[in-house]
């Protein structure tokens, strides 16, 4: 193991061992800014709840922004100790997303800011892991409207080393199907909530997924019911069933043109209400830092077949990619772990891309 991988090892390792659980991302944002007001100038540190933006905001030269998030989902039952074992590291968030974490700050220690072909920012934020209206990104850009000038963004996501494009949408509609409750002595009395719901439930057990291409990349929808609740007893006839309904949709769709896909499933066979509507990703295919990224790291690019915050970042008018050095199996398990070489990869990459990135 080479000496910078057993460094982000030993870094990563660190940040799995302060707890930040969505909500509770405190201590982990204390922990970030001593570090940082250690490095940087007073006024190059901004906090807003328990978000940071770190690093100037100048005009000078084009603004590359690091973007990570410092949450992670809750604890898992069988999660064991935070360790490294082998060439892993092992913790809540490894690889989603503290090892990404851990090469961010390496980066902003290690290169020449004031002498960089770009300007350097990181961005560190609360509330990824929950509703989209509560994401830490949205009071940062509110007090820190410069943001809105970052040329380009990178969101250290778990990508398995790949530079992912654009982001698919989601949203969350609430199906409610309403019948009419009896003794299931005597059903005929009644109207079964559960069994309305059955013919749609098959058209949804039968729908292929739907592929669509998009600035040459393919993104795949999809619908899938996540939850249901109905009933009350077991020996009546429900007279209501609720059924989570998740639509993962293509960039290029709007957030509106996606309810109305799932008003048209649903064809008046039970009341829609959507909660959590989060628009798809922009593919930036024509940033030029973005070409440059690429051709100079040698990285393939793919799309990204799942919901990130380079959504939100493009809505502000920031094109941004995903990449970091998590594993995109590993985000989300129970003993979560990050493969220590691949952050040491990430790190020559993303060194080579600032340094010479134009």
């Amino acid at each position: 193991m080479s000496s910078l991988a057993a460094r982000l090892a030993q870094s990563t390792l660190s940040l799995c061992q302060i707890s930040s659980p969505i909500g509770y991302e405190g201590p982990l944002a204390d922990h970030v800014e001593r570090w940082a007001r250690e490095r940087f100038r007073r006024e190059e540190v901004c906090r807003v709840g328990h978000s940071l933006v770190v690093g100037k905001l100048e005009d000078s030269r084009p603004t590359v922004a690091l973007v990570g998030h410092l949450d992670t989902v809750p604890a898992h039952p069988l999660d064991g100790p935070a360790r490294i074992d082998g060439e892993r590291v092992f913790g809540l968030g490894a690889s989603d997303m503290k090892g990404g974490l851990a090469v961010m700050m390496a980066l902003a220690e290690d290169l020449p800011l004031d002498t960089l072909p770009v300007n350097l920012a990181l961005i560190l934020y609360e509330k990824e892991e929950g509703p989209y209206l509560e994401s830490g990104l949205g009071p940062l850009f509110e007090k820190c409207p410069e943001l809105r000038n970052i040329r380009f963004g990178i969101a250290m996501e778990p990508t398995d080393g790949v530079v992912q494009v654009g982001c698919v949408g989601t949203l969350h509609a609430t199906l409610k199907f309403s019948g009419r409750s009896a003794h299931s002595a005597r059903p005929w009395q009644g109207e079964n909530a559960i069994h309305k719901a059955g013919p749609l439930l098959t058209q949804l057990m039968e729908r292929q997924r739907v592929e669509v291409i998009h600035a040459g990349f393919p993104f795949f929808e999809v619908m899938s019911a996540t939850l249901a609740h109905g009933g009350r007893a077991r020996n009546v006839v429900p007279d209501t069933l609720e059924l989570n309904l998740n639509y993962r949709f293509a960039p290029g769709k709007s957030v509106e043109q996606a309810q109305a896909d799932v008003r048209t499933l649903v064809a008046g066979r039970a009341e829609v209400s959507f909660t959590d509507l989060s628009p798809s990703g922009r593919v930036c295919a024509d940033n030029a830092l973005y070409r440059r990224l690429l051709a100079v790291t040698g990285l393939p690019a793919a799309s990204k077949q799942a919901w990130t915050d380079v959504a939100r970042l493009g809505e502000w008018g920031v094109d941004a990619v995903n990449y970091g050095p998590g594993e995109t199996a590993q985000a989300h398990q129970a003993n979560e772990s990050a493969p220590i070489p691949a952050l040491a990869v990430a790190y020559e990459k993303l060194a080579t891309f600032l340094g010479g990135a134009e």
